[in-house]
């Protein structure tokens, strides 16, 4: 039933045929498990695998009438089965069922995911080649402060969605656990051998001491790691929606031919991908800390996490998928101004090189207050002048030009005095 889907292949994890499959794949793996031990015969496994299915609606039509998802779906299932399905789900409680399948929706989702970051990853180290010398301001607290290039400030990004990858293929493995210990998780009813076989079958690994459910701190940590990885790509996304502003147009989003920015100003060329970032990350980093609050369940077990998990697992996987591919999309295409970048760069004439100056004077014997006060007055003055121009301060004061000669003065104002070891970082990152 599956194939009338269109969802997106990250959407078709989170659907109930998904879930139901992944409850089928666990059933039919633990039977598999006990008839290996003997438990049941291997005629019955045969049957089971060859009759299992299940119909979506029909567990809905179940599930209205007893109230309870796990036996609505093992009645449907043994509607296919017939007899052979009194072997199906022996010793098991539906936390065995549930949890475990969910460890398989979660790894299936974080593979995606992983493949998306990928993309981004490359889209970043592209950029960021081609950019390694567009030389532009570097800014600090909103203002002006020394030159970096624009390739550098993409070298940070991909240092941070690298890092991010790191830490989701760890992830990745914290989160392929299942549990086919029992009500309680004590194995009363179910030796543990049948979870380790079960759990193998599956791609995973045994919860090294379950309750009744697998303990939350790991799917907390699951949708902490997606937090992380979307609060990158809005520190990235707020990047972009800063550089696009119209008194700076260093960069801007790709505006098609047909786009419209304003239903009442023709003009407008609006950041809105990235203002989509930014609103999506919030709702991760929103359902973070539900996550969190799941964690402290009662005793063995309550449910109180589960009405919780099918609205936040979803959406943070999904939106996070989204926020990828849109955010590899933007930088792909990312519009990229070198003019408007050296015209920036210079603006009051060069005040960003003020500490070249400042050190300048040092070096040639003047103490560091003096040199300080003197540079500080000339871009105090030249700021927010109409026709402020800093260097010529600088060239004009006696002071200044009695102990550095004009080649001395134009090495200060040389952008790629400060560029000289940004290639450590570049092969750091192997660019």
């Amino acid at each position: 039933m599956i194939e009338r889907y269109t969802l997106p292949e990250m959407g078709k994890i989170w659907t109930d045929t998904y879930k139901l499959k992944t409850w089928l794949q666990v059933e039919i793996a633990v039977c598999e498990a006990q008839a290996e031990l003997g438990y049941i015969p291997t005629e019955a496994v045969e049957e089971i695998k060859a009759k299992a299915n299940f119909d979506p609606q029909r567990v809905l039509e179940i599930e209205a009438e007893v109230r309870h998802d796990v036996i609505a779906f093992l009645t449907n299932v043994n509607e296919y089965v017939g007899d052979a399905g009194r072997y199906i789900h022996l010793g098991l409680t539906s936390s065995d069922v549930l949890d475990t399948g969910l460890a398989l929706q979660m790894v299936s989702s974080l593979n995606l995911i992983l493949e998306k970051l990928e993309e981004l990853i490359q889209a970043i180290r592209y950029q960021a080649q081609q950019h390694r010398y567009t030389v532009m301001v570097g800014r600090s607290h909103g203002i002006h402060a020394e030159p970096i290039t624009f390739g550098f400030k993409l070298a940070g990004w991909l240092a941070e969605v690298l890092r991010n990858r790191d830490r989701l293929v760890r992830l990745s493995k914290d989160i392929a656990v299942g549990k086919i210990s029992g009500a309680v998780g004590t194995y009363a009813n179910v030796d543990p051998k049948v979870e380790s076989i079960a759990c193998q079958k599956l791609g995973l690994k045994p919860d090294t001491a379950s309750t009744q459910v697998i303990s939350r701190d790991r799917h907390a940590e699951y949708v902490q790691q997606l937090a992380l990885l979307t609060a990158s790509i809005e520190r990235f996304a707020v990047e972009i929606r800063n550089l696009q502003r119209t008194d700076v147009l260093e960069v801007e989003e790709f505006f098609s031919k047909k786009q419209k920015g304003s239903s009442a100003m023709p003009h407008k060329r609006n950041p809105i991908r990235s203002e989509r970032l930014t609103g999506m990350a919030r709702i991760i980093r929103g359902n973070a800390v539900a996550a969190l609050e799941n964690v402290a369940l009662w005793h063995e077990r309550d449910i109180s996490h589960s009405s919780v998990e099918r609205v936040i697992l979803p959406d943070s996987c999904i939106l996070t998928h989204f926020m990828l591919k849109e955010i590899t999309s933007l930088v792909k295409n990312l519009l990229v101004y070198p003019e408007n970048m050296q015209r920036n760069m210079n603006v009051y004439g060069g005040v960003i090189f003020s500490q070249k100056v400042l050190l300048a004077l040092v070096e040639k014997g003047m103490s560091r207050e003096e040199a300080y006060r003197i540079v500080q007055g000339c871009a105090h003055q030249a700021w927010n002048q109409p026709e402020g121009n800093f260097r010529q301060l600088i060239e004009r004061d006696a002071t200044v030009t009695k102990m550095l000669s004009p080649e001395e003065i134009d090495t200060c104002f040389d952008p790629q005095q400060h560029l000289k070891n940004l290639d450590e970082i570049y092969q750091r990152l192997c660019i």
